[in-house]
């Protein structure tokens, strides 16, 4: 199959890395599908793709990441919509300062970095595995280096940290991505999943002020932060890979923590619990 009859569904697309990986996937004509919580924002991104690529592949669907339901709703529509899904990314990220909860009264940075993909991603997989070879894209990051999954209370309802909170949102995207490639095995689709730099995107304007000057002498712009996504994406090598962690387009190792299969296989059954899966 060639890339331009592929599609390709990123989360997180009008700003930051989301954004910059989805020109790029759709300069190589590939066809987008992008969940979109603003439309308007939407609306006015697949019209910059379109005056910068040609590209007039870009269905803007909307879905709000911080509702279940809205997640629900959305993969029914796409999965009556389409008929393959070839790669999925998700990309989508936040990161609070302060402790606020979702829709469904879940801690907000869990429900939308982990439990929202998990979600997504397994309401989609039918559609993924009639669509091989496909693969699945995870954004993650080396935050989770600093995380626990901390089962007596993922949701910081007793201790909360906008550092805590983060990294063990970042952890789980790793053991679920290692939990994906078990479940996928024989399937013929990949799940992988990455750290794309320190980006200078929205993500760090909350952070607080006095750190915004030492942050900018490491950050990278959103295009470079987009190159390990849409090699991950697009590269035959990566089409042979599964179940990994990548930096800077290669396998980076993780800390010991990560591979832990007894914490991997809690967190999957917990996560199938919040979601009603």
């Amino acid at each position: 199959m060639n890339d331009k009859e592929k599609i390709v569904l990123i989360t997180g697309a009008t700003s930051g890395i989301g954004k910059e990986a989805a020109k790029a996937l759709a300069q190589q004509g590939m066809k987008l599908v992008l969940p979109v919580r603003n439309l308007a924002k939407g609306q006015a991104f697949r019209e910059e793709i379109h005056q910068l690529t040609g590209n007039g592949h870009v269905d803007l669907m909307e879905c709000d990441l911080a509702s279940l339901d809205s997640i629900r709703k959305f993969a029914e529509t796409f999965n009556k919509k389409y008929d393959r899904l070839d790669v999925l990314i998700n990309n989508a990220g936040i990161w609070e300062m302060k402790r606020n909860e979702s829709k469904d009264g879940i801690e907000l940075t869990f429900a939308v970095n982990h439990l929202a993909p998990f979600l997504l991603t397994n309401l989609l997989l039918d559609k993924l595995k009639a669509s091989a070879p496909s693969r699945i894209v995870t954004v993650s990051s080396e935050a989770h280096r600093m995380g626990k999954i901390n089962f007596d209370d993922l949701e910081g309802k007793h201790r909360w940290s906008w550092m805590g909170s983060y990294a063990q949102s970042k952890l789980a995207n790793i053991f679920f991505t290692r939990q994906l490639k078990l479940q996928l095995k024989g399937t013929g689709v990949v799940a992988n999943c990455l750290h794309p730099g320190m980006v200078a995107t929205n993500l760090f304007d909350k952070m607080p002020r006095f750190m915004h000057p030492l942050m900018k002498l490491v950050m990278i712009p959103p295009k470079e932060g987009a190159e390990t996504t849409v090699f991950l994406a697009t590269s035959p090598q990566a089409k042979e890979v599964s179940g990994e962690y990548f930096a800077k387009r290669k396998v980076r190792k993780t800390t010991n923590y990560a591979h832990n299969k007894e914490v991997a296989e809690k967190l999957w059954k917990v996560s199938r619990q919040y979601t009603g899966l």
